[in-house]
């Protein structure tokens, strides 16, 4: 009984209902239960889950246990309920009931196998849920072809699903440079077997699209000016549209190129502290992540956004068939995409020791990690030592007075300059063009602004001209 109890605890656990999940609190009625275990039986299968569950005693909004009276044991017109739901239902299903004590209060769990050949029907009508609610599945034509498809063939994967038959012509030049790199052979004559890149007729599945040398797979690192998506767009990087390895290592690279390095001045006695922008161990950890457990199959990418005071990162698909909320999070790991985890793990890009969560929950807690129906988004945020020393009051640009202690009062700047300085504060990736674009000033004029600023030693330029970045010098006591 334990088992169901914490069977039932995980269940309660996911933040959504799913087609094969249903949380009841009381209700009951006789024939709908019987449409609702078909419903589950399908959706288990479309899922590739092999069983799905009805859970009563739960409220179904906020997931609080209440308990329930509801009695499958009971006659109904002179019949068990049990035997009636088991005589309607074809083919036969051997659905299982339980009561369970959680938290001293009774609940009822019904499991339900997933459908196996041909769909699950009750009263000769087979059943579908779509998100929240029981629909007949011939109102759906989509669902049917998908649950007969599912049926027939097995749940797709980005291994038994062919890529389009635009991309049949594939070349795979960089994944061998990429495997030279790592000291790792990859033979010609048995790469495509080996790592699973054709479909049993032997077309190239989504795997091989993915790993080739040009795919149309955006992948995109998007730069909003603000704190929402409703700011201004800074940039778009664009690193896709290749093998998703290269795209992952420059997404990686980005994020090492904007952890800016902060001098900590608080409360120093000696040494100062460098302290970085954000944890890029975190930031590793959910961009492998990402790629590994991303639903590839609609051939939409991992989303990368930068705002101003965090990255967001979003990968499709939500958590594996398998996983559990709980298992998750502690490092557990179910992979969404077996093979391709494989290949990073045979790369040593990643491992198996399940520590990518907890890294990541260690630096930021769970709270940086949403867990929706159909993504994941982690976010990283900044730790940003220093309050912006540049600000604009009714137009008249002056050093933010909050910082004298480390900043030369009576230094005056000019709107541009000033504008300029806030702009870097929030993006020091930002370009003279993108600054010249969103602040409407001449570009002559922003790059003169920029090159004062630089012979003041207020602003300053870390690296090259296409990899660096603009840092803006807080301590301006000797300027």
């Amino acid at each position: 009984m334990a088992k169901s109890e914490d069977l039932i605890r995980n269940l309660i656990s996911l933040p959504h209902e799913y087609e094969w999940l249903d949380i009841k609190g009381n209700w009951f009625s006789k024939d709908e239960i019987g449409e609702y275990i078909s419903a589950i039986s399908n959706g288990a299968a479309l899922c590739g889950r092999e069983y799905g569950y009805v859970v009563w005693g739960v409220d179904d909004t906020s997931h609080e246990i209440i308990g329930t009276t509801v009695n499958f044991d009971k006659d109904i017109d002179h019949e068990p309920y049990k035997h009636y739901l088991a005589r309607n239902l074809k083919p036969s299903v051997t659905f299982e009931v339980e009561d369970v004590q959680v938290d001293g209060k009774r609940l009822v769990l019904l499991t339900v196998p997933a459908a196996k050949s041909v769909p699950t029907k009750f009263l000769s009508q087979a059943f579908i849920r779509i998100g929240s609610s029981k629909e007949k599945l011939a109102k759906f034509p989509e669902w049917e072809i998908r649950l007969l498809n599912v049926l027939s063939n097995g749940i797709p994967t980005i291994v038994n699903t062919a890529a389009p038959d635009y991309a049949q012509e594939l070349t795979f030049e960089k994944l061998f440079m990429y495997y030279g790199a790592k000291g790792i052979e990859l033979r010609r004559e048995t790469f495509k077997k080996s790592l699973k890149l054709l479909t049993a007729d032997g077309r190239y599945n989504i795997m091989a699209l993915l790993l080739s040398d040009a795919n149309d797979i955006p992948i995109r690192v998007s730069v909003f000016s603000g704190k929402s998506k409703a700011d201004a767009l800074f940039s778009v990087k664009e690193y896709g549209n290749s093998c998703i390895l290269y795209a992952m290592d420059k997404i990686l690279e980005y994020g090492d190129a904007i952890n800016i390095i902060q001098a900590d001045e608080r409360g120093r006695i000696s040494e100062r502290k460098d302290v970085p922008l954000f944890d890029y161990e975190a930031f590793h950890e959910a961009i492998l992540n990402a790629f590994i457990h991303n639903k590839w199959l609609g051939l939409n990418a991992p989303m990368i956004s930068v705002f101003t005071d965090r990255i967001e990162i979003l990968s499709h698909g939500g958590i594996g068939l398998e996983q559990d909320m709980e298992g998750f999070f502690n490092g557990v790991s179910i992979p969404v995409n077996e093979v391709l985890a494989s290949i990073f793990l045979q790369l040593r890009l990643s491992e198996r020791s399940g520590r990518g969560v907890p890294k990541i929950v260690g630096a930021y807690g769970r709270e940086s990690i949403r867990i929706e129906k159909n993504f994941i988004v982690v976010t990283i945020p900044f730790n940003r030592i220093n309050v912006t020393p540049f600000e604009l009051n009714e137009g008249n640009p002056t050093i933010n007075p909050t910082l004298k202690p480390t900043i030369n009062p009576t230094l005056k700047l000019t709107k541009v300059q000033s504008a300029i300085l806030g702009e870097i504060s929030k993006n020091p990736n930002i370009t003279q063009a993108e600054l010249a674009s969103l602040l409407k000033y001449q570009r002559s004029s922003i790059s003169e602004s920029m090159s004062k600023l630089q012979t003041l030693g207020i602003l300053k330029r870390v690296g090259g001209k296409k990899t660096g970045y603009w840092e803006v010098m807080n301590n301006l006591d000797e300027v």
